[in-house]
């Protein structure tokens, strides 16, 4: 089992930054590939990044592709998520996820966090 808990989120200006991190606890950090996903309000849960246990493999949904960079730092147990030109269609909670195999349905993962609010005004 392993807890995971999202910070970072805010209000902030379209073309504006914000990191994430995803803190985790509980069994081996290293052991699982991680996943962000968002979701709006009336909207569906959408993929947004993952990376895999050791990092070597990153997939990006199209509409973050070139602004946003997940990374993790196995020592810190942690993994971020690094936004840029923030978009007004960005607003949503934010949300990790630790699965077993790197996956860009939400279906693959088991652990979820609680989710941290990104609004970015139009």
């Amino acid at each position: 089992q392993v807890q995971l808990v999202e910070s970072g989120g805010g209000l902030v200006q379209a073309g504006g930054s914000l990191r994430l991190s995803c803190a985790a606890s509980g069994r081996t950090f290293s052991g699982y590939a991680m996943g962000w996903f968002r979701q709006a309000p009336g909207k569906e849960r959408e993929f947004v990044a993952a990376l895999s246990r050791s990092g070597s493999s990153i997939y990006y949904a199209d509409s973050v592709k070139g602004r946003f960079t997940i990374s993790r730092d196995n020592a810190k147990n942690t993994v971020y998520l690094q936004m840029n030109s923030l978009k007004p269609d960005d607003t949503a909670t934010y949300y990790c996820a630790a699965s077993l195999s790197v996956s860009t349905r939400d279906r693959e993962y088991r652990h979820w966090g609680q989710g941290t609010q990104v609004t970015v005004p139009s």
